[in-house]
């Protein structure tokens, strides 16, 4: 089988745009989490989320320097956070001016919710001032595809062009398939991820309805908290993660370099429920299983875990019982990223296996901030409590988990 290593990543988050500038803020626990200042959530019970900063500063999300403006009218804000996380991984993996076989060259991009302020609004202006008040652009703005379209039109990839969407699991399917593209030998590289702009007022509503949100309005850095006692719920946020995957032999004929190789992609199904996980998060356990089973290793070859924990009861203990059950006298470690940038739905996975390859290559394992009062399950299990640890990780786990019972896990390792 065909070896797949990661060669680039770019990245738009609440902590920042740009990898080094983002990695730098998670390694030091500071939290993108901020009071809603896009739309009035004054009269919504959660008015706080995750956002990436806009600005022409140094980590601020500046898409008119990627994008122009007048294409940026034709595009859902998630399809913009996607080609500015694209350009990033296509400049980071020296790949901009590629000239190589084009039709061996794919997008693997997917979102959960996809464009859902853009299809409110227009739902509000059909309701207020007739259809012929209808952008013709709406309908490509709201395609949950056209975020790999765009990007695929933009550089001129030939190559599979997919869309995964798995709720909050899309971003890891999304790498996972692009990995499994590249090993059957479909494609020679894929750029892969997820994104998602869905804070809005219906977004935050509909969360909030179903009583999955925060409303630690007055503390918005302290708000997602997962593993604390004191957490409410999780933290909507907005974003983009896209990595450059490539055939291994292809990345060292170039002379690229190699952030860490994805050894192994494992999925489930719960069977459960549509928003619970099963109990004893038996699902997550499993989908953790296959990804080792396709990697070749064993629980012990395991040094760090980056967790779903989005800071949700069910969802926190439930991923906790599967990890101490699967990983029983093993000493890995297990952070919860989400604790700083929130939860980025259907881009969450692919931002945190960017930040599971940063912990590989620079042995530094991200914290779980705002964990004061850990839950008695937790017992002497590490979770990276507020402050980063310094530990050589050569092989890591980023674990996705999404509404509706579905489950992605993606093994990195070391590429030595």
């Amino acid at each position: 089988m065909r070896r797949v290593v990661i060669t680039g990543m770019g990245i738009v988050s609440p902590v920042g745009t740009g990898i080094e500038y983002a990695w730098k803020n998670i390694v030091n626990g500071k939290s993108g989490v901020r009071k809603i200042d896009t739309f009035d959530a004054s009269d919504l019970a959660s008015q706080i989320a995750g956002l990436p900063v806009v600005g022409t500063g140094a980590g601020e999300f500046n898409p008119d320097a990627i994008v122009d403006p007048r294409d940026q009218r034709k595009m859902d804000k998630s399809i913009v956070y996607a080609m500015v996380a694209a350009d990033e991984a296509m400049r980071d993996a020296n790949l901009i001016d590629y000239d190589g076989d084009k039709e061996r060259f794919g997008v693997s991009i997917g979102m959960g919710i996809g464009g859902l302020n853009t299809i409110y609004d227009n739902c509000v202006e059909l309701y207020t001032n007739g259809p012929r008040h209808i952008s013709p652009f709406f309908i490509p703005k709201v395609i949950i595809n056209m975020a790999a379209g765009n990007v695929s039109i933009k550089y001129g990839l030939k190559g599979p062009n997919i869309s995964v969407v798995t709720a909050c699991a899309t971003g890891s399917h999304s790498i996972g398939e692009a990995a499994r593209l590249i090993q059957h030998g479909d494609a020679d590289l894929m750029l892969a991820g997820g994104a998602e702009a869905a804070v809005g007022k219906i977004g935050v509503a509909g969360f909030t309805a179903m009583k999955a949100l925060s409303t630690r309005n007055d503390d918005p850095a302290g708000a997602s908290r997962p593993w604390d006692k004191g957490r409410d719920g999780f933290i909507m946020a907005e974003g983009s993660g896209v990595l450059v995957l490539e055939e291994y032999e292809h990345a060292v004929a170039r002379g690229a370099k190699i952030y860490a190789e994805v050894a192994g992609y494992g999925m489930s199904g719960d069977a459960h429920h549509i928003t619970a996980p099963a109990p004893n998060g038996e699902g997550g356990m499993r989908a953790m299983q296959s990804a080792l089973n396709d990697a070749g290793l064993t629980p012990a070859d395991v040094n760090y875990i980056n967790a779903h924990g989005t800071s949700t009861g069910l969802g926190d203990l439930g991923e906790l019982a599967a990890v101490k059950t699967l990983f029983a006298g093993v000493p890995v470690s297990m952070s919860s990223t989400k604790s700083m940038t929130g939860h980025l739905l259907g881009a969450a996975g692919a931002v945190e296996a960017i930040f599971t390859a940063l912990t590989i290559r620079d042995g530094i394992m991200p914290p779980t901030i705002n964990l004061t009062d850990p839950e008695d399950a937790v017992g002497d299990f590490d979770l990276v409590p507020n402050v980063a640890k310094h530990k050589n990780v050569d092989v890591a786990i980023s674990n996705s988990f999404g509404f509706g019972g579905t489950n992605a896990s993606l093994v990195l390792k070391k590429v030595k």
